[in-house]
């Protein structure tokens, strides 16, 4: 099982219906679930639309600041962080500071983007 999160939006192209332009996409185990949650960005990147009051899905700008919060957290004690590996190897430590980098980056590449995810 794991996350899949996407940022995308609708584009004007003159048919009928606008045509969805994904403009990234990554995934990641979920045996990350409880590092992401100790970082405190478990809710931005596995259920980023229970930032909101209403049932849209948030933009990408909206979860920059908390992913800028949680990559500095686990930046800066990567020892504590590492104690959340998955025993069996999917899912780590090493692995997950450059999936949030990478989110991170898209976010602020797109920010009027609408953020998307599967879990």
């Amino acid at each position: 099982m794991s996350l899949d999160i996407w940022l995308g939006m609708d584009v004007d192209t003159g048919g009928e219906e606008p045509y969805f332009l994904e403009l990234f996409d990554a995934n990641i185990t979920h045996n990350l679930g409880e590092m992401a949650d100790k970082a405190g960005i478990y809710t931005v990147l596995w259920r980023p639309e229970e930032l909101l009051d209403w049932e849209a899905n948030p933009t990408a700008g909206m979860l920059i600041d908390p992913l800028e919060e949680g990559l500095e957290k686990l930046k800066s004690n990567p020892d504590h962080f590492k104690k959340f590996d998955s025993p069996n190897g999917w899912g780590v430590y090493d692995h997950f500071v450059p999936f949030v980098e990478k989110v991170l980056d898209a976010c602020k590449k797109y920010p009027k983007a609408t953020v998307f995810t599967s879990r």
